[in-house]
């Protein structure tokens, strides 16, 4: 029986994988073990950008596909648009839940939290519950 065979950097972190069924991987990562590359076993590549907070901001494959994202000062993701054209929008409560979402194709929702638990609501409820709680 074949197993997984990992290495790995001074810091723990897993830099080369090879799976039971031969797949390789290789990882290297930034001074802060966040991981900032990544190859496959068929050289397709990844490649992470961090802030300062270690929220990833920045995404891109070896292929078309790029990602970028936005964060409020709680680390919150505030905003994400990517190469497909996506784009969206987060609005966030005190307590770091997201009340709000929008994409720019025009569909949106609101939410609020009971007993821990996220409720679809209207724009108008939502309204309400802004005013109320200045936010």
């Amino acid at each position: 029986m074949s197993r997984n065979i990992k290495k790995y950097d001074e810091r723990k972190n897993c830099i080369y994988e090879k799976t039971s069924s031969g797949l390789e991987y290789w990882y290297k990562y930034d001074k802060n073990n966040n991981k900032i590359y990544e190859k496959n076993y068929s050289g397709e590549e990844r490649w992470y950008k961090y802030d300062k907070n270690f929220n990833e901001i920045h995404y891109k494959e070896s292929g078309d596909y790029e990602d970028w994202k936005k964060y409020d000062k709680n680390n919150n993701l505030i905003y994400f648009n990517n190469s497909n054209n996506d784009e969206c929008w987060y609005e966030h409560d005190d307590n770091n839940k997201i009340i709000h979402y929008r994409e720019i194709c025009g569909y949106e929702w609101w939410c609020k939290y009971e007993n821990n638990k996220q409720k679809m609501i209207t724009k108008e409820e939502f309204d309400v519950i802004k005013l109320k709680n200045n936010f």
